[in-house]
């Protein structure tokens, strides 16, 4: 990759500007793209993981195992929290400052004349970047779907498909069926295929798909392990639990984690393999993987999460009655209008002691007024009230009870929260 020599350029500015051409959902772009960056995807190893939920947390632990088996990894992910370096991370951590400008500006040259979007130009410049650091290994997340998706136009070693849930119906369908489908296009003949739970509606579209291009596929296996003990700490939780004879330690609290590693098991069981790295050192590394916004611990009082549809709601609730049954939380939401808050609101019943509602204010985007959404709550038998802003909202909820406060709605929010709390290297680097 070429020395910036530009003095000045802004490689956030330059992609921000991308914007303008919104979500253009199909591969004939970004394979231009690649083509003009020299086709970097093709010097990689790539792990394409799709899902509704979990795709983060599913990535985050592929990509700590494995680093800490002694391979050089990359992970691109999305949306990033507060820095979009935290998109494009090499070995853990998020590429350096003039690292990323030099890469932006020499992908802005390569490109003129093809009006990239903004995640197909980060698509192929997260390529580049991992292919510039000869990385051994790309834990690559899908941005939405799978099928048109710009992640789609590499070949992987392996692919993963978490779960399936009614999220993003605009552009991938109104039934499991139909999203299912997006998400089974990452589908390439003979790539071996590793699945989470798939309730049957979804299950039986991806596995006729996989068996129309002859893919290998691995369920998750077992019954989810019950968790042993659950260890807080001022940084978060360890849970313990026992798996195919093993005693893992996870650094990722909840039912849901437990559900995400067994795809994680399956994969590294797999790759190890193919790969020659010790299977039992990858594993024990994964008491200390993190995954920003996610049951996040930022504060001995102070919990985010950026589950935003019911299935990840659900699945909070359902972690933090095990970490801390009995206790209620403050809860901080905001919540775009494109996101189904009426069916999220009741799940927090078991949690919630109170809402603080508050508006999320992304440019172009609307979101669910915070009174509507405040009125929505005392229905439902809530104690509710806003703030002009997430910020606010947690100093309010600080201030004024002794409970801990619980962010949650959005992953807009959460970078909210992360960045006025100061928690920018904690977005920035996961080792």
């Amino acid at each position: 990759m070429k020395e910036d020599t530009c003095a000045g350029f802004d490689g956030d500015a330059y992609i921000s500007g991308l914007n303008m051409f919104g979500i253009r959902l199909g591969l004939d772009n970004v394979r231009k793209l690649f083509s003009a960056a020299g086709d970097p995807q093709k010097k990689l190893r790539f792990i394409h993981i799709a899902g509704t939920n979990g795709k983060g947390s599913t990535g985050a632990m592929l990509e700590c195992a494995l680093r800490n088996a002694g391979l050089k990894t990359g992970f691109y992910s999305s949306p990033h929290l507060i820095d979009i370096r935290e998109r494009f991370r090499i070995d853990g951590r998020a590429a350096d400052r003039k690292t990323f400008d030099a890469a932006v500006r020499e992908l802005a040259e390569k490109s003129k004349g093809l009006p990239a979007t903004y995640f197909e130009f980060t698509t192929v410049l997260a390529a580049m970047l991992f292919e510039a650091a000869h990385c051994d290994i790309v834990v690559w997340e899908t941005g939405m779907g799978g099928r048109l998706d710009a992640t789609n136009a590499v070949l992987p070693a392996v692919t993963v498909i978490t779960n399936i849930a009614l999220d993003h119906q605009k552009h991938l369908g109104s039934t499991l069926a139909a999203i299912a489908g997006e998400k089974a296009g990452i589908l390439k003949p003979g790539v071996p295929l590793f699945h989470g739970e798939l309730v049957p509606e979804a299950k039986r579209v991806i596995l006729a798909r996989a068996g129309e291009l002859d893919v290998p596929v691995t369920g998750p296996g077992d019954e989810v392990p019950p968790c042993l003990k659950s260890v807080e700490s001022p940084c978060g939780f360890v849970q313990k639990f026992l798996w195919r004879g093993k005693k893992i330690e996870l650094g990722l609290p909840g039912r849901m984690q437990r559900e995400n590693f067994r795809i994680v098991f399956n994969v590294l069981a797999y790759l190890a393999q193919k790969l020659h790295f010790d299977f039992d050192r990858a594993l024990a590394s994964l008491d200390h993987v993190r995954w920003p916004a996610r049951l996040d611990k930022i504060e001995e009082r102070v919990f985010v999460d950026g589950g935003h549809n019911p299935d990840g709601i659900r699945a909070l609730t359902e972690s933090l009655r095990e970490l801390l049954p009995g206790e209620k939380f403050t809860v901080v939401y905001g919540a775009f209008k494109d996101k189904d808050a009426s069916g999220c609101l009741p799940l927090y019943r078991d949690i919630a002691a109170e809402f603080i509602m508050i508006p999320n204010a992304e440019t172009g985007r609307e979101c669910h007024p915070p009174e509507e959404l405040a009125a929505a709550a005392r229905a439902l038998g809530f104690a509710a009230r806003t703030a002009p802003s997430g910020s606010e909202a947690v100093e309010l909820a600080l201030a004024s009870s002794s409970r801990r406060v619980l962010v949650s709605g959005s992953l807009f929010l959460a970078g909210e929260i992360l960045a006025a709390r100061g928690k920018l290297d904690h977005a920035l680097d996961l080792r």
